[in-house]
């Protein structure tokens, strides 16, 4: 795939197939017609140029191959009559480039995917695969699970969708809270994979960009609901260090090395403000709560300077709230701050995130700051060998160099 093709399919990836699913009413039938839109994409553009609106021309190409699919398999005069009501006549020439009005598809598709008929993990596997063109294999990591196992959650959740009919739309007012939760994880999720992506280059701004769109949306549609501001919150904090988080070879940034003066000073007041307005509400979420602990990070004009007491208290609140191994993990590194890396290593030990490199790489610096520089480099090792992107291997690696291992 050429950088051009690649740069839209990962712009524009979700948004073609929320929209040809709308169209067509079938998830893997809408896959199939984009992959093979950007398959002639990938033959035509680099002779022909890129089109003046590339997603629309996938969308238009999409929706023709699909047409032609239709009138190929149609044995009978029905399915061919059914084909030409839905869609109308095959499109003839090039594609047209004019952009449909529409409602937002990809929160549309969100709330297809997250219907209450299907699981919690179908519902946001599913959605990050169709909304972020996301591999099974960089879906199975972020949820930390084999890659089979994630693959045929992924066919159950389009088979129930389809034998269920579940319908293509944004839920009426009154169903909105009761869907909410998987819609909330979808978003956090889809802006993960952007923040740290699972290969490629560490940040992939298409995606960071896309799910605070969704959030601005779902807040828009949610205002008074304190979880969506939460979330909203949270990633406008997170993505403000953007600038901060690569160095100019394309090395990571860790937080305590970041040039806090990079920081997007609008979004950092923002993501502030609707923090103050959530603890105003005093009905405290797991997103608000995180959204909190950035807001402190934020302040901070240095990692020496964080009020790490103020952190841990949220942690232990958010630990309270929606208990996990990873939240435990970040309290450890919060307590590590406050009383010293051998607390830190307590709570850091029993965990069971074996696959996650994080989780090793913090022991690492705990261990390291103890002096017990061979187990820091074999937890160093271990996390360079988990972690997938090319940046976070580096760094790692760079971690191990400057270790002072005995000879």
């Amino acid at each position: 795939m050429t950088s051009d093709v690649a740069a839209v399919f990962h712009r524009e990836y979700g948004r073609c197939v929320a929209s040809l699913i709308r169209l067509l009413g079938d998830i893997d039938a809408a896959e199939e017609a984009v992959q093979e839109a950007f398959a002639v994409a990938v033959a035509k553009w680099p002779a022909e140029g890129l089109p003046a609106n590339p997603g629309a021309w996938i969308v238009t190409t999409a929706r023709n191959r699909a047409i032609d699919r239709f009138r190929r398999e149609s044995i009978r005069h029905e399915r061919h009559a059914q084909a030409h009501d839905l869609f109308g006549p095959a499109v003839v020439g090039p594609p047209a480039v004019e952009e449909e009005p529409l409602t937002d598809e990809r929160l549309r598709l969100i709330f297809t995917c997250c219907h209450p008929s299907l699981n919690r993990h179908a519902q946001v596997a599913l959605t990050v695969r169709l909304l972020g063109g996301l591999e099974t294999a960089a879906i199975a990591r972020a949820f930390l699970v084999p890659e089979p196992t994630m693959a045929q959650r992924i066919v159950r959740a389009k088979r129930k969708i389809k034998d269920a009919r579940i319908p293509y739309r944004v839920p009426a007012e009154a169903e909105l809270p009761g869907r909410l939760a998987p819609v909330l994880a979808v978003i956090y999720l889809v802006f993960n994979e952007g923040h740290s992506a699972t290969t490629g280059d560490l940040i992939r701004l298409d995606l960071c960009d896309e799910a605070v769109r969704l959030a601005r949306v779902l807040a828009g549609l949610m205002p008074d609901e304190a979880e969506v501001s939460g979330l909203l919150a949270l990633l406008l904090l997170l993505h403000a260090r953007r600038a901060a988080r690569v160095a100019a070879d394309g090395s990571l940034v860790r937080l305590a090395g970041q040039d806090r003066g990079l920081w997007d000073g609008d979004l950092v007041a923002e993501g502030r403000s609707i923090v103050a307005a959530c603890v105003r509400r005093n009905c405290p979420g797991p997103y608000q709560i995180q959204a909190a602990i950035n807001a402190v990070h934020s302040i901070a004009p240095s990692v020496a300077e964080t009020d790490w007491r103020s952190i841990l208290a949220l942690y232990d609140q958010l630990q309270a709230v929606a208990p996990s191994p990873v939240v435990a993990l970040n309290r450890a590194v919060a307590l590590a701050e406050v009383e010293g890396p051998t607390a830190g290593l307590a709570v850091l030990d029993p965990l069971d995130l074996g696959s996650y490199h994080l989780f090793h790489a913090a022991q690492a610096d705990l261990l390291q700051r103890l002096g017990r520089t061979e187990q820091a480099a074999r937890a160093y090792q271990t996390a360079r060998t988990t972690a997938t992107n090319p940046s976070e291997q580096a760094f790692l690696e760079s971690r191990i160099a400057n270790l002072h291992l005995p000879t």
